[in-house]
This record gives C-alpha cells, structure tokens and sequence, in this order.
C-alpha cells in the first residue's frame, strides 16, 4: 500500500487483521477518536490504550512508517488539510502552480480526483445506497453545510421527481430538531460535509440515528466525523489548484446515483415525470417554442 496517498485511518483499516491482539487494542483506541488520539506522545497513546510504548513502535513500524515520528508527522498533516481554509489553500496552491493555464490544471486535477475516488469506492456500497434510495416507504432527508447545502439541494430536487416522501432540511440548523422528530426506524438521512466540517452534523447525525434513521454521508477523503454514524459512507477525492475545493467528483456520483435509482423504478418515476410535466403545463413554468 502507497501510505502516502492514504490518511493513516485508512492504512490501520486496511492492515488491522495483521495486528496481535495488543495492537488491535491500540488501533481500537486511535480510531475511537481520530484523528486527535494519536496527536499525543507515543507514552501518553500507550497508556490511553493501556498497551507498553514497545507495542505502539511496532505497529506503526508494522503499518509502513518510519517510526512514530514518521507515524505523527502523517496525522499532522492530515489535521492541517482538514482545517484548511480557502485562503492558506490558495497561497499552498499559488506556489506550487505550474506554468499551464488554469483550465488544463484544473482539468488534470479534477481527472486525479475522478480516477482516484473511482479506485477506492466500493461498488456494493454504491448498489446498496441507490437500493435504499429506491425503497418508496423509507422517509428521505437530506442536509448540507454552507457550501455543501447546494449539493444536498440538487440531490433533493432529482429524487423529489423520482420518489414521494422526501424533504430538504433548512440551512438553519435550530430547526432540525423538528425535522428529527418525524423521523422514523429506517428512513434515510443524507449528509454532505466536506472539511472544515461543521459541528451540528455530528449532532444532526448522532440525533437521526438514535431515532433509528440510517445515515448515508458524502464527505472528503479524510471524512467528517459525523461518518461514524452512518450506514454508508463515500469518500471523495475533493482538492482543486483553488481556494475553494472541488464538488465536480461528488456531483458525478450522486448523478450515478440519481440514474441507478430512476432504472430500478422507472414504472413508477415515468408515471409521476408525466404527472409533473402536466403540472408544468398548467403553470406555465417553461416557455414554450411557438
């Protein structure tokens, strides 16, 4: 495994069952509350995971770093990029900008990220997320932060078309406690949240799921911490050469998404996009070409 293309999550994940029951007991304890427990001293991870200090410098050794400062260094990064704000974005990128134009830069940016994200999703998991978003009896909700709210408003307005039971929440987060309280065992929450994560989806997620509701999260590749309360999580590769990081890669999933669940139920979403278009007639809502 390439560790360096990896955030330090993924490369326990990925080499846990290799670990002796004593490393399983600390990758339990970094993972528990990641990224912030391994920040410490490699004493203070030892005795927070009740292992010796020799366990936790052979598995990081065994996990493909250089020793635990190698280890350290690897989840200060990964803190660094997810508070990263648009402006230390734009100066890291502005530095290292070849001498291209921007269109051909974004271009092989938005193509790494697309090649990337489609390496590292799970098919099953995609199968199953259009599964559930195809069962018309589930309740269906769906939240975005202050960028990531347009987002969760396009989905919201394809899966209106193909499916009855679905509702946008507000961008006003004091409101969400209202719409919690209608939800039920087995409806669907749908969350985007991309770094600087916000707080209130951690608990909008928390809240949901102890309502019985399953949650299913698009987020970054380091993924927001509300992920450790959904069902379903995709991972998606965001950086651009911008101050601002990019959603081409997310919107390509989601209208994948929207295609998987429109074929398995075209009978009935044909039925209501004529309905609906005969609502439009009525309203007059396109012009129409005389």
């Amino acid at each position: 495994m390439n560790n360096a293309s990896k955030t330090v999550s993924d490369v326990i994940n990925a080499r846990f069952d290799t670990l002796t029951r004593a490393e399983r007991q600390l990758a339990k304890s970094l993972l528990d509350n990641y990224p912030v427990s391994g920040l410490g001293s490699i004493t203070t991870v030892a005795e927070n995971a009740r292992v010796s200090t020799p366990t936790v410098a052979r598995m990081v050794q065994k996990l493909g770093y250089k020793g635990y400062p190698d280890f350290q260094a690897h989840l200060h990064q990964e803190v660094e990029a997810t508070i990263s704000n648009p402006l230390t974005k734009h100066d890291r990128w502005a530095s290292n900008a070849p001498g291209t134009h921007i269109l051909n830069r974004f271009a092989d940016a938005i193509m790494s990220n697309l090649r990337q994200t489609l390496s590292d999703i799970d098919v099953v998991t995609f199968d199953s997320v259009a599964a559930l978003l195809s069962e018309r009896k589930r309740g269906l909700y769906f939240v975005g932060g202050r960028i990531t709210g347009a987002l969760a408003e396009y989905f919201f307005t394809h899966m209106q078309v193909i499916r009855p039971n679905t509702t946008l929440l507000s961008s006003n987060s004091s409101a969400w406690p209202q719409y919690v309280l209608n939800m039920n065992p087995g409806d669907l929450l749908v969350i985007f949240d991309i770094r600087r994560y916000e707080q209130e989806m951690v608990n909008l997620a928390a809240a949901a799921r102890r309502r019985g509701a399953e949650i299913i999260v698009f987020t970054d590749q380091w993924a927001t911490p509300a992920a450790k309360h959904a069902k379903h999580t995709f991972r998606v590769q965001i950086e651009a050469p911008s101050a601002w990081d990019s959603s081409v890669v997310t919107l390509f999933i989601l209208e994948a998404l929207i295609e998987a669940v429109q074929s398995s139920t075209w009978d009935e979403t044909s039925e209501r996009m004529k309905t609906l278009e005969g609502l439009f007639e009525q309203t007059k809502l396109f012009r129409k070409l005389s």
